[in-house]
Order: structure tokens, then C-alpha cells, then sequence
């Protein structure tokens, strides 16, 4: 008995003992740049949860001992986490970093937040997973004043309010590309699944990537890491029946809760000749791969990572846009009368491009408590291009073109942020080797070239109050092209002898090698207002000033452009291209069902240096019969809105649609610009479900009307029929008929993990040419397309 006297005494006075060892945590939140203590921010210790008083101050009483999770929360906040020790009475100061004041880009169609000036659109991880076996330039057709410009169907470049190639910057995860953008037929070399989401940016925020993209910036964002241990991922299948061909794709993270990551991803497509209304297109099959890897580790205070992605393309070029006689041409552009149809097969033979892009990136960041934020970036980018002619004997397996771009860039960019204001600035350097293999014994397209680049910016954004933003952003650039370049001696001497004597090295037979040397200085700024009266109405102003220094084409290039399928003429002569921009926008919410949403963008845009390339004659020449386009510097005046509108029928189904307009003109010919985007109008129904989970149906309709707005550039031709010379004009200026088209998709989540998406492209088969198509000429637009893809999330 005395023993089960004992125990019990022992088993009470531990327990009375471990009720004893409670302890008292507290401490303060305060906003990490300014100091500002922050009140009502949520602050959690296991179980137990309480909020901040005014002062910023919290107090939890009788934690007993142990180990414990501590999260604090506040609205526009990064959330905080520890591991907190309480063995005894603890005092915590814990900074948070408040965002409720920072001045971000304006978002439309996303899940990001609308304050600043910047003009922007973004296609969300909904849209991408819809569309993703879509290229980067189909995919962002889809926003008002967005369009495609393409050479064949499967290489299109972004077009953004009728300016493209390198007035676009395209920034893939934080990295500037550079690779080869002036070619009109060189696709962005881009894996859209790799990103979570894809803004188009206008404004001051976009002065920080460079100066050359005056016409907008292309951002594209991984997602955003999980901060807790966990390993997720996805593959996905699609079949594409338009080509006979599919697609296979996965993504893998491993998180820790330390802050470590690793992260990996790759996917492959392959599809055949192209379907168009009735026939298919011989040599237009394309094959594409890529892989990303990246690690480091990221914390509110400092972080890095390590990346590197790369991807492989190869294109067939559709043989009936390279044709071999003067008569042939002439009846493709002017009737439309096709070539090389049928014979479906998976083969990319010659005219065909193989390109392959790399980038390697190291970025590590640093916060100051009062000082700001601190970020360096490092970044290796190898851009290789071949494009295959088709060639005679021995030549035909080389490449008429074989192009090695090599991208050094680095910059620093310091950060400081208040309770209303913050300010960004930076400084970067670039350096480009540009070689074009003379192994191809063909004449070089575009000649090597040294570029260096020295550049520094600072953006400044105000908040004056609940309803006013402002920002401001300057930006200078240095760059200089040290190039070798040979020139037909009669050429150099009649347009650039008395001109750049100093850039003659010497006479080599009928050719002569020069070595121009160009620097350029550029100044850009841009000033933008955001004022939202209330909370259902808001107007945007951006004002900017953009100098671009010409690219490698406008100034140098001088041959066939074969994938192209043109003759190109660079102009020395060619200065850097000053840009003035207006853009506006009005956005309304009213209640109008269950909600209505307008937003309405004019914008203005004039250049009294525009550099425009058109058709200027037709050469007939060994390796077949091709337009002459040449580069002239000139006036011009863009004018254009975009609208966009959603109403919510009911809870569960929306409409959408928008509308682009824009007209450009030549005013120092008195003629339209070339290559101005038709206007559009896109209409949208779509209904969504709970069960089965995330199911939705959509309906889309697009029309395109006809461009009636373009310069005669119609080109002579000569050739010979039955013994007869004809001397004939070609129709290269005529635009395509206006067009309809129906788009249909529907998916679901059948299982808990498992997303099922079908959609089908151009649903009544219509044939249809489209006037920013390059080879519309020669082809019709592909025709209907049924895309099925499977994904498996974990």
C-alpha cells in the first residue's frame, strides 16, 4: 500500500510540476522598411492565436514549454514563420513586409492586383493550361491589341498595337532574351507551360528591362514557391489531330520548409504536315523540346537561385512559298494557286529551321532594414540558328544560314521601399559576339558583330493618397556595334563611300570589307498617373519617350532570308528610332446582372524616325524568285483602342469579349503602314460547375475584318510562256478577306488529381488567309483542329 502511495505522489507532483511550466510570449509587428507598427495582424503559436493592439503589440500568457510554429499574418503581407523554443518568457520583434502601399502594375483578365499606370494585360494559369500546346505567339493573340505575326503557321511573334520583333522585350524569368528577334520568321523560343502566368507590360515598370521595348514587354513567371516541405508536381499528355502529332510534359518541385528548393521540368512535341481546308501542306511539321532545372533558397530576408533552361525547335518551311520560276510566283500571289499539297508526312525536310536556345541565370538578393533591397543577376544565354535552303549537290546539307549568338548581361538594382512611396533604381552591362559560320558558303546574311551595352534606370511611384498614384522612370543607354562586314563594291561606293570613309579596311575582288563601328546614346522616359475615385471606376495616363538603337537587320543584313522567303537590304544610314507613346484607360464596374465590367484603352503613338521595312522589287535568282524588302526611315502616326468587357449572366456563367481597332499611317509618303493588325472582335460564353469539380464549357467567336487600309507595293515581274514574254505586275499589296471563326472547349477534373481539357480550333472548318500571316500568299490558315490533353497533378 505505501508503495501505491508513493507512485501516485510522484505522478501528481510531475503533473503539478508540468502545470507549473507556463510561460508568458510577446513581442511586436512591424512593417520591415519603415518601422510602422502594424495593428490587427494575426499572430498564431500552435493552438493558440491572438491580434495586434494598436501599437503594434501582442501577448499570449500561460504557453506552456515546448516547441511551436509562430505565423504572423497581416493583409498585403509576406507571412511570417518561426520555429520558436519556450522554455521561458519570450520576446519576439517580427517584421513583416507590407505591401499595401506599393505601386504595382495594372492587371486586366489575372489574379493580380490593379494599382499604377502601367498599361497591362496578363493570361493566367487557367488560360495557359487551356491553350498549352499553343507557341508564345498564338497564345497572347488572344488579348485585345495583341496579334501574331507569322511566317507559315507555326512561327508567330507577338505583335503588340502594331509594333514587334525587337521593339517587344520578352523576359523569361527575369532574363532579357536575346535571340536573333529581328528575323520576322524567329519564333520567341519559349515553353509557355513552363509559367504560371504571362503579363504584357506598358509604362514606367517596363523602362527597368531595357529600353528597346518600346512597344511593350513580354514577362513570363514561374510560380511562386510553397513554403512548407512538400514535393509537387504534374505530367500532362495532349494529342493535337491537326498535324497527327502530340505533346508530353512534366514538372517536379521539392520544397523544404528551410526555404531550399529544386525544381525540374521538360516536355516534348512533335506533329506532320499541316491541314488546311481540304489538303494538307508538305514540309510544315515541326518538333520542339525543352527542359528547365533550377535550386536555391529564398527567404523574406535574402536569398539565390540557379537556373538554366534550354530549348530545341525544328520548323518546315512550306515548300510552295519558295518557288523557282518568275511565272509560278506570279501566280501564287495574284490567284492563289497552291503548290506541294498533300503527301502528309512527319518528315521536316528542306526549307526547314533548327534552333536552339540556352540560358543560364544566377540572381541573389539581399534586405537591409533601412538601406532596401539588393539584387544581383548574372546571365548566360547561347541563341545557335540554322536555317536550310534548298540547295544543289553537296550543298544541300548545309545550312545557307548558321548563326552563333552568344549574350553576356549583368545588373544590379537596388530597391527602397516607404509607407506611400518607393523607389527603384539599377544599373547593367551586356556584351553580345554575334558569328555567322562562313563553313555554309553562302553570303552572310548578317555579318559579324560585337555588341556592348551599358545602361542605368530608376523608377519612382507615389502615393498621394487612397485614390492617387503617380510614377516616374528615366532610363539611359550606351551601345555600340563593332562589326566585319563585306559589301558589293559598287554598292558600298554608291550609297556609303562618301558617307563612312572611316570604316573602309579594303578592296578583296568585287567586294569590299568595312569595319563599321556605331555608337548610340539613349534617353527614355515615361510619367504615369492612376486615380480611382472609387471603388468602381478608375483612370490610367502613361506619357512616355522611348530611343531604340537599331537592330542587326536594319542596319546590316544584305541577301536571301530564306526561311523568310525574301531578299533583305539593310540601310547603314539607319538612326536610332525615337518613339512617343499616349496611353490611356477608362475602367467601369456597374450592376448589370450580376456584375458588368468595361475597360476602354485609346492610345497614340508617333515616331519622326520610324524604322519600316517594305517590298521595294521581285529578284529572280539561282535559288528561286523572291521579294526585295528594304529598310527607310520615316514619319508615322499610330492611332487604335482596345475594349474589353465582362458581364456575369449568373454566378456560374460569363460573357466575354473585346475589340481592337488601330490605324497606322505613313506620313511621310502619305500612305497607310504596312502590316497594321485588322481590327478584331472576340466574343466569349462560358459556364462552369461544381461537380465534377472545375468543369466548364465555352463557346468562342472571333472576327477579323478586312484591312482596307495599306500602301501599294505592287511588284513587276517578267517571264516567259510558250516563247511569249509577259511582262506582268504581282498583287503584293491586296489584303485578305474578312473571316469567322468558332472556337469550342470544355474540361473537368475527373479525379481528385486528374484535369481533363478538350478544345477544338476553328469548330466549322473555315479557309481563311490572314493578312499578318507572311506567306498569305501562298497558303490558307490551318483548318479545324481537335486537342485533347490529360494532366495529372501530384
Amino acid at each position: 500500500m505505501k508503495l501505491i502511495y508513493s507512485l501516485l505522489f510522484i505522478f501528481c507532483g510531475l503533473a503539478i510540476t508540468n502545470a507549473q511550466k507556463t510561460y508568458t510570449v510577446q513581442g511586436t509587428v512591424q512593417d520591415f522598411h519603415d518601422k510602422t507598427m502594424l495593428e490587427n495582424a494575426v499572430v498564431k503559436i500552435g493552438e493558440f492565436s491572438t491580434k495586434t493592439d494598436k501599437t503594434g503589440k501582442f501577448s499570449f500568457k500561460q504557453i506552456p514549454a515546448g516547441q511551436y510554429k509562430l505565423i504572423a499574418k497581416h493583409p498585403d503581407c509576406n507571412d511570417y514563420t518561426e520555429n520558436v523554443g519556450v522554455t521561458k518568457d519570450v520576446h519576439l520583434a517580427i517584421t513583416l513586409e507590407h505591401h499595401s502601399n506599393e505601386i504595382q502594375g495594372v492587371t486586366i483578365h489575372g489574379n493580380h492586383k490593379n494599382k499604377g499606370s502601367v498599361i497591362l494585360r496578363t493570361l493566367d494559369k487557367a488560360e495557359i493550361e487551356r491553350n498549352s500546346t499553343e507557341n508564345l505567339g498564338n497564345l497572347l493573340s488572344k488579348i485585345s491589341g495583341v496579334s501574331a505575326l507569322k511566317t507559315g503557321n507555326n512561327i508567330t511573334k507577338p505583335v503588340i498595337r502594331g509594333l514587334y520583333g525587337s521593339r517587344i522585350s520578352i523576359v523569361n524569368n527575369g532574363v532579357k532574351m536575346a535571340e536573333q528577334e529581328w528575323g520576322v520568321e524567329h519564333a520567341p523560343n519559349i515553353d509557355v507551360n513552363d509559367f504560371e502566368h504571362i503579363d504584357v507590360v506598358k509604362g514606367a515598370s517596363a523602362l527597368k528591362y531595357g529600353n528597346e521595348g518600346v512597344g511593350g514587354v513580354v514577362i513570363l513567371e514561374p510560380a511562386n514557391l510553397p513554403k512548407k516541405d512538400t514535393v509537387m508536381g504534374n505530367v500532362r499528355l495532349s494529342g493535337i489531330s491537326n498535324g497527327r502529332g502530340g505533346e508530353i510534359g512534366a514538372n517536379v518541385l521539392k520544397a523544404w520548409e528551410n526555404q531550399w528548393f529544386v525544381k525540374a521540368g521538360g516536355s516534348y512535341r512533335k506533329t506532320g504536315d499541316e491541314y488546311v481546308p481540304h489538303h494538307t501542306l508538305q514540309n510544315t511539321g515541326m518538333e520542339f523540346n525543352s527542359f528547365n532545372f533550377s535550386f536555391g533558397k529564398r527567404s523574406f530576408l535574402q536569398g539565390f537561385d540557379v537556373s538554366y533552361s534550354g530549348t530545341n525547335q525544328e520548323f518546315g518551311i512550306y515548300k510552295g512559298a519558295h518557288l523557282s520560276s518568275p511565272e509560278d510566283f506570279y501566280n501564287a500571289v495574284n490567284f492563289g494557286q497552291p503548290y506541294f499539297l498533300d503527301n502528309f508526312s512527319y518528315d521536316i525536310d528542306h526549307p526547314k529551321q533548327e534552333v536552339e536556345h540556352h540560358i543560364a541565370k544566377l540572381t541573389a538578393y539581399r534586405r537591409f532594414a533601412d538601406f532596401g533591397k539588393l539584387t544581383f543577376q548574372y546571365s548566360f544565354q547561347l541563341n545557335r540558328r540554322k536555317e536550310y535552303d534548298i540547295r544543289r549537290g553537296e550543298l544541300n546539307e548545309l545550312p545557307s544560314m548558321d548563326l552563333r549568338l552568344i549574350t553576356h548581361s549583368a545588373s544590379l538594382v537596388h530597391l527602397l521601399e516607404r509607407s506611400n512611396w518607393s523607389l527603384e533604381s539599377g544599373i547593367s552591362v551586356g556584351y553580345q559576339d554575334n558569328y555567322p559560320n562562313p563553313a555554309t558558303k553562302a553570303r552572310r546574311l548578317i555579318p559579324d558583330y560585337y555588341r556592348y551595352d551599358a545602361g542605368a534606370f530608376s523608377v519612382f511611384k507615389y502615393k498621394f493618397n487612397s485614390k492617387l498614384n503617380a510614377e516616374a522612370a528615366v532610363r539611359y543607354d550606351f551601345s555600340r556595334y563593332d562589326s566585319y562586314k563585306y559589301y558589293d563594291s559598287d554598292k558600298w561606293e554608291a550609297n556609303y563611300a562618301a558617307i563612312f570613309p572611316q570604316f573602309f579596311v579594303q578592296e578583296s575582288g568585287s567586294r569590299t570589307l568595312t569595319r563599321p563601328i556605331l555608337d548610340y546614346h539613349n534617353l527614355s522616359a515615361n510619367l504615369g498617373l492612376d486615380y480611382k475615385p472609387t471603388q468602381d471606376y478608375e483612370f490610367r495616363l502613361n506619357l512616355s519617350r522611348a530611343e531604340r538603337t537599331p537592330n542587326p537587320a536594319e542596319l546590316f543584313s544584305d541577301g536571301l532570308h530564306h526561311s523568310a522567303a525574301i531578299m533583305e537590304e539593310g540601310n547603314l544610314n539607319v538612326k536610332k528610332e525615337t518613339i512617343y507613346n499616349i496611353n490611356l484607360s477608362l475602367a467601369g464596374h456597374f450592376d448589370v446582372m450580376r456584375g458588368l465590367h468595361l475597360e476602354i484603352n485609346p492610345y497614340l503613338m508617333y515616331s519622326d524616325s520610324f524604322v519600316n521595312q517594305v517590298p521595294s522589287s521581285v529578284l529572280n535568282t539561282n535559288r528561286g524568285v523572291f521579294p526585295v524588302w528594304t529598310y527607310q526611315q520615316i514619319k508615322a502616326r499610330m492611332i487604335g483602342v482596345d475594349a474589353d468587357a465582362e458581364l456575369s449572366i449568373l454566378n456560374n456563367l460569363k460573357w466575354k469579349s473585346g475589340f481592337s481597332i488601330l490605324r497606322g499611317a505613313d506620313l511621310s509618303n502619305n500612305e497607310p503602314l504596312i502590316l497594321m493588325m485588322p481590327a478584331k472582335l472576340r466574343n466569349s460564353i462560358e459556364l462552369t460547375l461544381n461537380k465534377p469539380k472545375n468543369f466548364y464549357i465555352a463557346l468562342e467567336n472571333e472576327n477579323t475584318f478586312k484591312q482596307n487600309r495599306f500602301p501599294i507595293r505592287n511588284l513587276p515581274v517578267t517571264f516567259i510562256k510558250d516563247g511569249v514574254e509577259y511582262n506582268e505586275t504581282v498583287d503584293f499589296s491586296s489584303t485578305p478577306a474578312a473571316y469567322t471563326l468558332f472556337n469550342a472547349s470544355i474540361g473537368a477534373n475527373l479525379f481528385k488529381n486528374l484535369n481533363f481539357n478538350f478544345r477544338i480550333n476553328n469548330l466549322f472548318n473555315t479557309e481563311y488567309r490572314e493578312y499578318l500571316n507572311r506567306l498569305r500568299y501562298y497558303m490558307y490558315e490551318p483548318g479545324r483542329n481537335f486537342v485533347v490533353t490529360l494532366k495529372y497533378n501530384f
